[in-house]
Order: C-alpha cells, then sequence, then structure tokens
C-alpha cells in the first residue's frame, strides 16, 4: 500500500511540474541563444481541441510565480480562463537593461530594439506553432521592462492585447505619446498600470503625468485601470497588483453571481435569454476567446425565466442550448419545460421523451434520462390546457382595425 501511495504521489507531482517547460530558442535578431519557460494549464495534454491565451512575462524569474498563481486560482473558481504564460529570463547581468534600451529620442535601439523585434517575429510565432493558441495577448513587466512593453502600443496594429505595467520607468516623451497613440487605435485595448505609493518619486511622478494623459482618452475600445497600492514598495506591489489586472481585463468571464442574478438579471422585464447570449459575444467580441457558454448560466437564466412566468423565452434558450451542446439532454429539456408551462402536455410528452438518444448532464439539476422519462410518466394523465394564447405578443392597435 505504500509503494502504491508514493507511485501515486510521484505521478501527481511529476504532473503538476511537466506543465513547466522549459525552452530555448536561437535568436537571428538577438544574435544569441535565449531561454524562457512556458507555463501550460493543467489539462493541457487532455483537452486536446481547447486553445488557449497567451501571457508574455518579461523579468520571468520572479514575475511567473505570482502570475500563474493568481491565473491558478482564478481558473479553481471559474473566474479566470487558462492561459499559456511565456515567461522570458532577463535576470542575468545587465539583460533585462540592454533588453529595453532606447536612445535620446525614447524609441528602442541597439540591444532594444533587437529585444522588440525578437519577441514580436520569433517568439510569438514560435509559441503559435508549437502551442494551441487564442488570438488573445497580453504582455506584462515590471520598472524598466514595464516602461519597455509600452512600445508596443507605438505601433498602429499593437500585437498585443493587454498590457500590465507595474511600477514602469518610462522613456523620454513616453507620457504623451502612449496617449496620443491610445486615442488613435482601433482594436480593443486592456491596460492595466500600477505603482505603489512608497515607491521612488521620479517613478511615481511619471506613471502620474501619463495618467492625467490617458484617462479621459475618448476612445470606446480602450479600457483603462490605474491603482496606486496604499503603503507599497517598489517591490511589494507586484503580488498586490497582479490579481487587479487579471481580474481587470478578464472582467465578465466569471460565471453568472447570485448578485449578478439578483440585480441584473430577474429584474429584466424580459430578454433573459438574448443577457446570456450577449454575455458571451462580448467576451468573444472584446477577448477574441470562444467560450463554450457555462451550465451554471444556463441554470441562471432558467431560473429567472421560471420566476418571471416568461416561459416562451425557453424555446430561445433551448435554441441556444442545442447550439452549444447539440449532443446533449439541455435543448430537449428546456423546449420540453416550455410546453409544459404552456399546458401543451402531449408535446411536452413528446419532446421529453426525446431525452433517450441524448447525452446526459449530471451539473445541472441532474439531468438524466431518468429523470426526464419521469417527467414525461407524470404527464401522461394530464389534459391539454394550452396558454399559447394568453403568452402571445400583443398585436397593435392599427393592425387590428384592419
Amino acid at each position: 500500500m505504500k509503494t502504491k501511495l508514493f507511485l501515486l504521489l510521484a505521478l501527481i507531482t511529476n504532473s503538476v511540474f511537466s506543465q513547466r517547460v522549459n525552452e530555448t530558442i536561437q535568436s537571428e535578431k538577438l544574435e544569441e541563444t535565449r531561454a524562457f519557460t512556458v507555463s501550460l494549464p493543467s489539462n493541457y495534454e487532455f483537452d486536446t481541441d481547447k486553445k488557449y491565451p497567451i501571457l508574455v512575462v518579461l523579468d520571468g524569474e520572479y514575475l511567473l510565480n505570482p502570475f500563474e498563481g493568481t491565473l491558478k486560482y482564478g481558473n479553481y473558481w471559474d473566474d479566470l480562463p487558462e492561459m499559456i504564460i511565456v515567461a522570458i529570463n532577463q535576470n542575468y547581468g545587465e539583460t533585462r537593461f540592454n533588453d529595453s534600451e532606447y536612445d535620446y529620442t525614447g524609441l528602442p535601439s541597439k540591444k532594444g530594439a533587437a529585444f522588440f523585434e525578437f519577441i514580436g517575429f520569433e517568439l510569438l510565432p514560435y509559441i503559435e506553432k508549437k502551442y494551441r493558441t487564442q488570438p488573445f495577448r497580453i504582455i506584462a513587466g515590471h520598472d524598466t521592462t514595464a516602461g519597455f512593453i509600452n512600445f508596443y502600443l507605438y505601433k498602429d496594429d499593437p500585437i498585443f492585447n493587454a498590457y500590465i505595467s507595474l511600477a514602469p520607468e518610462l522613456a523620454p516623451a513616453m507620457e504623451t505619446r502612449i496617449s496620443e497613440r491610445l486615442a488613435k487605435i482601433t482594436k480593443p485595448i486592456f491596460y492595466y498600470q500600477a505603482i505603489g505609493s512608497d515607491d521612488i518619486k521620479d517613478i511615481n511622478d511619471g506613471v502620474k503625468t501619463l495618467h492625467n494623459n490617458i484617462k479621459s482618452i475618448p476612445n470606446k475600445n480602450f479600457k483603462y485601470r490605474f491603482d496606486i497600492i496604499d503603503d507599497a514598495s517598489h517591490y511589494s506591489l507586484v503580488p498586490q497588483a497582479i490579481p487587479q489586472a487579471i481580474y481587470f481585463i478578464f472582467n465578465g468571464y466569471q460565471p453568472i453571481s447570485m448578485v449578478e442574478f439578483q440585480e441584473k438579471i430577474v429584474t429584466l422585464d424580459k430578454g433573459y435569454t438574448q443577457y446570456l447570449i450577449d454575455k458571451y459575444t462580448k467576451l468573444e467580441q472584446t477577448l477574441g476567446m470562444t467560450v463554450t457558454p457555462r451550465l451554471t448560466d444556463f441554470k441562471a437564466i432558467e431560473a429567472a425565466i421560471l420566476k418571471n412566468k416568461a416561459y416562451p423565452e425557453l424555446q430561445e434558450l433551448s435554441k441556444y442550448a442545442d447550439k452549444n451542446y447539440p449532443k446533449t439532454i439541455l435543448g430537449v429539456y428546456h423546449q420540453a419545460l416550455y410546453y409544459e408551462k404552456m399546458g401543451e402536455y402531449k408535446k411536452a410528452i413528446k419532446e421529453y421523451r426525446k431525452a433517450f438518444v441524448k447525452e446526459e448532464i449530471g451539473e445541472i439539476r441532474e439531468l438524466t434520462k431518468d429523470f426526464m422519462i419521469s417527467r414525461a410518466e407524470d404527464l401522461k394523465n394530464k389534459k391539454d390546457e394550452s396558454k399559447v394564447e394568453e403568452y402571445a405578443d400583443p398585436v397593435p392597435a392599427e393592425e387590428k382595425k384592419e
């Protein structure tokens, strides 16, 4: 027994640690070999159809752990998506400073210009060819490297969708250039920056100037958040700011909460199913991510429909369920429930019985074949008493006269 337990623990340990892959790439841009670590989601090798956003972390030696921890915690509660983290090693010698080098004009130069092109032309293509990725990219850095990530915003079509800038040391003219560029960029951009109240004054003054320049940018595609972490130093702000940054970027990704249900959904006059559709459509539009609607969210919308007796919307919910879970009982259940609530029991019985050839769902009200058949049996002796007319949309007065 002890031997089996030891082997099990060893397998689990190896599985956990195998999710980090140490890699190197021979860079023509940098004329050297660069090392980086790829942190893969825990189910990456098992869920072979799933694709993931990319998070590029500069100063990877010390920023990988806090980013990885935040994402694992958030994903445990389904609050944050799983991601592929690419952590670039830079903390040896003068590497991180050389990688961020700029000239007197405030533009990348020498090694900094080469490192800029290395990420865009070599590293990202390598990652996207080797791993299963979605077209949503985040980049993050701290002080020197945080200032560097802003250079990608100087392009008309930035290669990153989201930026996490922690206590950035800004290049000359960056306070004004960034605001000018952000006002013109048409693609959706998420921009987060944070400083500590006890950080170096020169750093904080520069960031506050940048903040004042960009806080009122009239660009609907630009999402921005700025935090001053109280009593935080140059280094202690990092683990406090990272969760704020990630949750800011993925605001709206979270499943429907009880507060959202009570304050935003159940209070609607109509459009409960449309609320669900809009939620996931917006995720795809803003994040470029395809997220399958959660079963718990279907349950929440169903509850709102039943509470407000908006039974016709069950048909729309059924169609949306069939689109996203075509092989399961879910769509059949909502269509059958519609017929049942409308008093069309024969149709409901027929629909419930369709579950026999569908896959069961255990995560939401135990939608099993036995459950569906029992619902059909309960309706066998009921006579139809259709309420369709009662729930029909009112006919405009002009049409009635005609």
